[in-house]
């Protein structure tokens, strides 16, 4: 593929990480520029308990801040750079860009490779991938569950396939560090982390309701569902008092 430097993305710093101020339509017409200059790219959807979990530990911060792209998924980023007076376009959820991705794909039969969750999930969300949209290529699918000594052998059935896009799904406190370490051996123009969108699309799980979208409330929704992520939430009210706390140094670049 030509390499030619993809155009600068606007960003706001919300302590020290650049989010991205574009909108969907923005953010997938400069991703779909990366795909075709095949130029490395780490997408990361980033959230508060991402932002406060980065705060606490260095190396996970210098993932963050190494990304090539972190636009505004959850709804707490969007309010604190509206709150501090550099507002992004909107939210740009992982889940939606996923699926608009898949749905450029099928104009230049793009190649995507599947990466996480558990066996049966990931052949179940190839599958209705595949259906849903048959343009583009599924040329590959591995679960999530294998450890630092087969990594080589993962990187390697990846290149293999030759993907334009990988899509990976693992336990949150790996899944950004895993790409960020290993972007360069795979050499996928576009690497992504997509949370628990595999559960939602193989059907394991469900989305929150549209109501709950519009009120910007999935986190709740994914609370009542799943309360043992009760500690983990914990960091989204810590997430707007440090906010408010340190209003003025928010966006100082780091």
């Amino acid at each position: 593929m030509e390499q030619v430097q993809t155009r600068s993305v606007p960003t706001v710093p919300i302590f020290g990480i650049r989010f991205s101020r574009m909108d969907m339509n923005d953010t997938v017409a400069y991703l779909e520029e990366v795909v075709r200059t095949g130029q490395i790219h780490q997408v990361i959807t980033g959230n508060p308990i991402m932002v406060m979990t980065a705060l606490e530990d260095p190396k996970y911060m210098e993932v963050m801040k190494s990304a090539e792209l972190v636009v505004p998924d959850g709804t707490g980023v969007v309010w604190a750079a509206n709150y501090c007076g550099i507002p992004v376009a909107e939210r740009v959820a992982g889940f939606d860009l996923l699926h608009e991705l898949m749905r450029v794909g099928e104009t230049y039969r793009w190649r995507v490779f599947l990466l996480g969750s558990t066996p049966e999930v990931i052949q179940e969300t190839a599958s209705r991938l595949q259906k849903q949209y048959p343009g583009v290529v599924i040329c590959g699918y591995r679960d999530g569950f294998f450890d630092s000594d087969q990594d080589d052998e993962v990187i390697a059935e990846i290149r293999e396939a030759a993907p334009d896009l990988l899509f990976v799904a693992r336990a949150v406190n790996n899944q950004e560090p895993w790409i960020g370490e290993h972007k360069h051996k795979l050499g996928v123009p576009l690497v992504m982390g997509v949370g628990g969108s595999f559960d939602v699309i193989s059907g394991k799980s469900k989305r929150a309701p549209v109501l709950f979208q519009k009120m910007r409330a999935e986190w709740f929704y994914r609370l009542l569902r799943e309360p043992t992520r009760a500690k983990r939430m914990l960091a989204l009210p810590q997430f707007v008092a440090k906010v408010v706390r340190e209003k003025e140094n928010v966006t100082k670049s780091v």
